[in-house]
């Protein structure tokens, strides 16, 4: 039986986001037109696409890898995020519950090597990517958010490792310019990044070793076999090996939506003021987040603009998404408003961009990879929850040994095995509980940002999220 996919709804260009928008224009790769045949097909040509493309090419240079995206490169979450580079280590107790303490350390540890990899590929002139590792800073706004790093802190000094350090609310006030945030904890080796540069670099580097990439040709279904076919509107891709790398587009299979569920986070960016937010004490080019179950989380870009995220808690049924997770009907309006309590001083800035992206997430709040059940030849990884830029190149790893069918340490990560992760409920039980959880998040967003309890009723039902951890 076919393996159907859903179309995405192709983003106008001028809903696409500010990042998309910056880069340079520049000519899309040929469609697949006709029949082709290649040893590795890769569905999606975002980060994970183009890592494990990547990837694979090192292990097994004699590898024919071909990349089917349906947009352009990076046009999907790759280039809608808010640009934040930070390691997994804010994730240790997260990662250590699925895989253990000992392999999340070294995932953890990975990250790192991943972050320093992203600036060799800066430094020696591959990629320009914007990177500035200026710090990652994890802080509380109001009373319920303090501490929220303690576990992940202490977890992460008693393997031996000190990633972070702890923040006071005045060096917090003199790195961004605002006094909201007052207490946290700063990652040094960590910071921001122009993720639609940085894709526009990998996909110039996958070309450059041979890697194929048709681009507008979305796979409309896929026929598994010992031998599977790949088809599109104008031709078709024969492989032996498939790849689905299309992050929150895999929930339209049966099998992955069990496991998978898809919120929309919304981001702005300002025009360029760069003398004001020079005047508040904002210069550098640290990513910056609070600690809010939908968190908040915004840089200031090499030019002076503004870049301002939040979860927004959007849903939709089926997780069949269309173009309200390319633009928000509501245009941000919750993102500005925010905007304007952490920075009030920005209050006559406009806004010139605004943007929606969907994210997949995974109960734990972890990445799954593995291949579909019946399918040993199509492989997946899914689920890193909006925490992907130095987490994808592990990822990446892990799925080319899964395709090269080596035996190392990736195959055998704990990782690798979506039957030991939580089910979600069915349909129409989980769009529905999924509103009301969102609804509570949100007021109990609203009122812990005053300092106020929210009420039993929802505290209690903002509870049941999935996994219970922030979404970005």
């Amino acid at each position: 039986m076919a393996l159907r996919l859903r179309q995405p709804v192709v983003a106008a260009s001028s809903d696409r986001s500010f990042w998309l928008q910056d880069v340079a224009a520049r000519p899309v790769t040929e469609p697949l037109r006709g029949d082709e045949r290649t040893d590795v097909a890769i569905v999606g040509g975002g980060f994970t696409g183009l890592w494990t493309a990547l990837r694979i090419r090192e292990l097994a240079p004699e590898a024919r890898v071909t990349i089917l995206e349906a947009d352009q490169c990076g046009s999907g979450a790759s280039g809608r995020n808010g640009g934040q580079v930070h390691s997994w280590f804010a994730e240790l107790d997260l990662i250590a519950r699925v895989v253990g303490v000992e392999e999340a350390r070294r995932l953890c540890a990975d990250t790192v090597d991943a972050i320093a990899e992203l600036e060799r590929l800066q430094r020696d002139g591959t990629i320009d990517m914007d990177l500035r590792l200026d710090g990652w800073l994890w802080t509380a706004s109001s009373k319920a958010q303090e501490g929220a790093w303690s576990r992940a802190v202490a977890m992460t000094e008693a393997t031996g490792t000190n990633r972070f350090r702890p923040l006071s609310a005045e060096e917090i006030r003199s790195r961004t310019g605002s006094s909201a945030s007052y207490a946290g904890v700063v990652e040094p080796n960590a910071g921001t990044v122009h993720p639609a540069k940085l894709a526009k670099g990998l996909r110039a580097l996958a070309l450059s070793r041979s890697v194929v990439i048709h681009e507008q040709s979305p796979v409309m279904d896929i026929q598994p076999g010992r031998l599977c076919t790949l088809r599109t509107a104008q031709g078709r891709l024969q492989t032996e090996k498939v790849v689905l790398a299309p992050n929150a587009w895999l929930a339209a299979l049966p099998e992955l939506r069990r496991h998978l569920y898809v919120v929309e986070s919304q981001v702005i960016a300002t025009a360029e003021v760069p003398q004001e937010l020079d005047r508040i004490g904002w210069r550098d080019g640290a990513s910056i987040c609070d600690s809010q179950n939908l968190v908040l989380y915004y840089q200031r870009t090499p030019k002076g603009r503004v870049i301002f995220g939040r979860g927004s808690g959007g849903i939709a049924f089926r997780d069949d998404f269309g173009a309200s997770f390319n633009r928000s009907p509501q245009r941000g309006r919750g993102n500005v408003r925010e905007l304007h309590r952490v920075y009030p001083t920005l209050r006559n800035v406009p806004v010139e961009y605004d943007w929606s992206g969907p994210i997949d997430c995974v109960p734990e709040h972890v990445p799954v990879f593995d291949h579909l059940n019946g399918h040993p030849n199509v492989f997946f990884g899914m689920g890193f929850n909006g925490t992907g830029i130095a987490q994808t190149p592990v990822g990446g790893r892990i799925l080319a040994s899964l395709v090269l069918e080596r035996r190392d340490r990736w195959t055998e990560s704990g990782l690798v095995d979506l039957k030991r992760r939580h089910t979600l409920p069915p349909e129409p039980l989980r769009f529905l509980g999924a509103k009301l959880v969102r609804a509570a998040i949100r007021r109990q967003n609203d009122a812990e940002i005053k300092n106020t309890p929210p009420n039993r009723l929802t505290r209690l039902i903002a509870g049941m999220r999935p996994g219970g951890a922030n979404e970005e």
